[in-house]
């Protein structure tokens, strides 16, 4: 799906209309959020990629196009569901790569992200049937150093992490929903929502 940034940063235009994009993401702690930052620093020294540096490291859930006038029904709905899942503690282990563009740590536990993505299915048929493309919801969640590597530094970086070790973990304990109008545009956020406190889950390698 090709997207078309509008000028004067106006919202994506493709075959779906005039659209915003969305992100749902949960932050990690304080001391992981500390350990990251240390993470893409050592990047942005030893290798010079500025996009190490720029970026804040969160992990995303789910992103998608849609109509700002679906946003009401959207935030609703999300809070409805989210709402029902419980908190659960996000376990952080090493170190991995996507060829040829993408150096990340590993969230060594997916299935509570796997349970996320099925209670958000309703609100991904919502936006389908508003004519908008469906949602991507991420099925293997990763907490990004890097992105949009030239294929040399990402070959040299996925040698240099595979001899590292990394380790650390946070409890999930809400998600928050940003919106922009294009991939240049900073991300404004909406809303958070608050996973439930009921029951505290602790999933295990």
């Amino acid at each position: 799906m090709d997207l078309i940034a509008q000028p004067h940063g106006r919202s994506l235009q493709n075959e779906y209309g005039y659209l915003f994009e969305y992100l749902l993401v949960t932050t990690p702690s304080n001391e992981v959020y500390k350990q990251m930052v240390e993470e893409k620093q050592y990047f942005f020294d030893r290798y010079g990629e500025g996009v190490s540096i720029k970026t804040k490291p969160y992990i995303t859930i789910a992103n998608f196009l849609a109509k700002k006038a679906m946003e009401e029904t959207i935030i609703r709905w999300m809070n409805r569901a989210i709402g029902t899942l419980p908190r659960f503690s996000v376990l952080l282990n090493n170190y991995g790569g996507f060829p040829p563009h993408t150096i990340y740590v590993r969230v060594q536990q997916q299935q509570p992200f796997k349970q996320l993505a099925n209670a958000l299915q309703s609100i991904n048929h919502y936006v389908c049937s508003n004519d908008c493309p469906p949602m991507h919801l991420v099925s293997k969640p990763q907490l990004i150093i890097a992105r949009k590597l030239s294929l040399s530094v990402f070959e040299r970086a996925i040698m240099d992490y595979s001899q590292k070790t990394f380790s650390g973990s946070f409890e999930m304990k809400e998600l928050v929903l940003l919106r922009r109008q294009h991939q240049f545009d900073a991300c404004k956020k909406l809303t958070s929502f608050q996973l439930s406190s009921t029951e505290n889950v602790l999933f295990n390698c």
